[in-house]
């Protein structure tokens, strides 16, 4: 009992401060939203980016990232509660065919161009699996398929800071480029899960267009998601290589890598399109996920330093931003050709 509580109480102290300033610029932007106009989640990213210093303080650190990760997946698995038998009626199977195809297409686009490049082919299909997928949660997922022969340290910390910066560059960027197209709210919300690499940038941009968007961008998304489980199998079957591999990789199983708010996203879902989940409890839920993705998007700001690509080299950059533009192209032309 004593251990726990020493614990808890070590974890609160670490986190409280990270976790405060995310609160607080994530209540500034509702604040100025609310009174000024304006998107609260574009104002939280670039309030919190403003203050990136505090997130190279070891005081605040454990806080933000906790805001970063572990609020945004409860914000995003909570979101499932505000997803309806209509909503799942708007994604055709010739739509749904389209974003799945988008991410096996981009895959194998991402791992064809990485042979005119300096990386490794190993290197190169990871990182056109984050842009794929899901940004750098699916970097990291997947890397775990590959042995320290395979993968470089730094060429994993690349991929990750890389996809977070273009991602974070759609966040801004495709709601602008959703209105050019003349996408409703519903096109809009698939354009924006079918193409924005990270979780958290999509339900960003999606609240900047509205709560349409929103949630037909967040189921979307989730379909996206939901492929790193079959493809993290395919990444086992090829790249793997259990010669090399250490103790702890041959004993870690597959499964350990399916993220736990898709399956809450999922479960949520299933319960609000069958009606169990009264209409209250559902508008309930669906708030509190905004403002927990409100918190997170202010954690994230903290988070985003655009020196860092300079570390990077150009390599990665070069091919993820081709590997964007690709899928970009592969949705907006998708969407179009479907809806006639």
């Amino acid at each position: 009992m004593t251990t726990e509580k020493v614990s808890l109480k070590h974890w609160l102290e670490t986190r409280w401060r990270g976790t405060l300033m995310a609160v607080i610029i994530g209540a500034a932007s509702l604040f100025v939203s609310e009174h000024y106009g304006g998107p609260a989640v574009l104002f939280a990213l670039l309030i919190g980016m403003a203050f990136h210093f505090l997130s190279e303080d070891r005081r605040t650190l454990a806080g933000i990232h906790f805001c970063s990760t572990t609020v945004l997946r409860w914000g995003v698995g909570l979101l499932g509660a505000k997803i309806t038998a209509s909503q799942l009626g708007l994604l055709s199977p010739a739509l749904l065919a389209m974003i799945i195809g988008g991410v096996f297409a981009t895959l194998l686009f991402g791992a064809f161009i990485t042979r005119f490049s300096k990386w490794p082919l190993t290197e190169g299909t990871l990182a056109a699996a984050s842009t794929a997928i899901c940004g750098a949660s699916a970097a990291i997922a997947l890397a775990a398929t590959f042995n320290h022969k395979q993968l470089r340290e730094q060429a994993l910390l690349a991929i990750v800071v890389t996809v977070t910066a273009l991602s974070t560059l759609a966040m801004v960027l495709y709601p602008f480029i959703s209105g050019w197209c003349g996408f409703d709210h519903i096109d809009a919300g698939i354009f924006l899960g079918g193409t924005i690499h990270d979780v958290a940038q999509v339900v960003g941009a999606g609240a900047m267009i509205g709560p349409d968007a929103l949630e037909i961008a967040s189921l979307t998304k989730m379909i996206r998601v939901a492929l790193l489980i079959p493809i993290l199998i395919i990444f086992m079957f090829v790249f793997s290589s259990k010669a090399h591999r250490t103790e702890e990789e041959k004993a870690k199983p597959w499964y350990k890598n399916i993220p736990m708010f898709l399956l809450g996203f999922i479960a949520l879902a299933a319960l609000n399109c069958t009606g169990i989940i009264p209409t209250n409890v559902s508008n309930t839920l669906g708030e509190i996920s905004r403002l927990f993705i409100l918190i997170s998007i202010s954690a994230l700001g903290l988070k985003t330093s655009l020196g860092k690509l300079k570390e990077v080299g150009w390599t990665p950059i070069v091919l993820m931003s081709i590997d964007t533009v690709f899928l970009l192209l592969w949705v907006i032309i998708g969407i179009f050709l479907i809806r006639g």
